[in-house]
């Protein structure tokens, strides 16, 4: 009897890496507006970036609740094939860079989630991973005109200093994040874990402030100097956006101002939920829809 295939699958892992440092990102739980992955695929984009990994979905997904999806082939426009929803690892090819950077993006397991784990640790065991960065986003008791809020656990005193992350004293359910830190920390993986906190009442469309400043922080670490122009333009005209919903909706402005009076007076994010004020559901409802339209509008040829 042989042993069933490992659902890692190693491509491209040269054993010369330079203290590579892996950034992991997944879509569900963790990604408040998706900006944690939004975030991830920037990074792809930053370097040239080769596929370096993959871990098989079969046990780990539920696919009645993940499905595959069918797609054409680009390289053949007539041939459909199925595409799973496989955990992909890309690696740095920029001589330029200090250290290398492994890039990791999935989504959420429903699964065995200690093994899924433990196939990312033995990725970074044998590309000599030096430092493990998590990605997240949480929706937060913040208002969209003040700058993103970054906070976070770190494995020791001096990556929190580095970072410069909040400091955060949750407990409670954690994420697929949160237990690969746990697993981090058990391997003596020295890991930071970024949560960029996202406003609560405009969660359904993309972050772009979010993303950039998860993007920053990692640049930040690896001193590389990326210019980030397209997410500034987007999250220009994001604020342009809501300043119109704002200016047409005096109740909006309102909203808004009350929760940059909690967050002048230092009320920790979350300390109240949104269903403590009685308009917040019906706000937010119009401002995403606002968004969506006028995001719908921009993408039309």
């Amino acid at each position: 009897m042989t042993d069933s295939p490992s659902p890692l699958h190693v491509q491209d892992l040269p054993p010369d890496l330079r203290r590579p440092v892996l950034v992991v990102a997944f879509s569900g739980w963790n990604d408040a507006a998706e900006s944690a992955t939004a975030a991830a695929r920037v990074l792809c984009q930053v370097w040239p970036m080769r596929p370096a990994a993959t871990i098989q979905p079969e046990e780990f997904y539920h696919f009645g609740l993940t499905r595959p999806e069918v797609r054409f082939r680009k390289d053949a426009p007539d041939i459909r094939e199925v595409r799973w929803p496989t955990t992909d690892f890309f690696r740095s090819d920029e001589p330029a860079l200090a250290r290398d950077v492994i890039v990791g993006i999935g989504i959420e397991p429903h699964l065995k989630w200690q093994t899924f784990c433990g196939h990312i640790l033995d990725l970074a065991r044998r590309a000599q991973v030096s430092l493990v960065i998590t990605l997240g986003a949480l929706l937060a008791d913040v208002p969209h005109t003040r700058p993103i809020r970054i906070s976070g656990v770190a494995s020791d005193p001096e990556l929190r200093r580095r970072f410069q992350t909040t400091p955060t004293r949750y407990e409670g359910p954690t994420g697929i994040i949160g237990v690969l830190n746990d697993a981090c920390r058990h391997a003596g993986l020295p890991a930071v874990s970024l949560w960029a906190n996202v406003p609560h009442y405009i969660s359904e469309v993309s972050n772009p402030h979010a993303v950039r400043a998860l993007v920053r922080r990692v640049l930040d670490l690896l001193d590389w100097p990326a210019s980030l122009s397209e997410l500034d333009a987007a999250a220009a005209e994001f604020d342009r956006q809501l300043a119109r919903i704002m200016d047409q909706k005096p109740e909006v402005a309102k909203f808004v101002r009350e929760l940059e009076g909690r967050q002048a007076q230092g009320e920790a994010a979350g300390e109240r939920s949104a269903d403590e004020l009685p308009s917040a559901a019906e706000l937010i409802r119009e401002a995403e829809q606002f968004l969506r339209r006028q995001q719908g509008e921009t993408d039309a040829p």
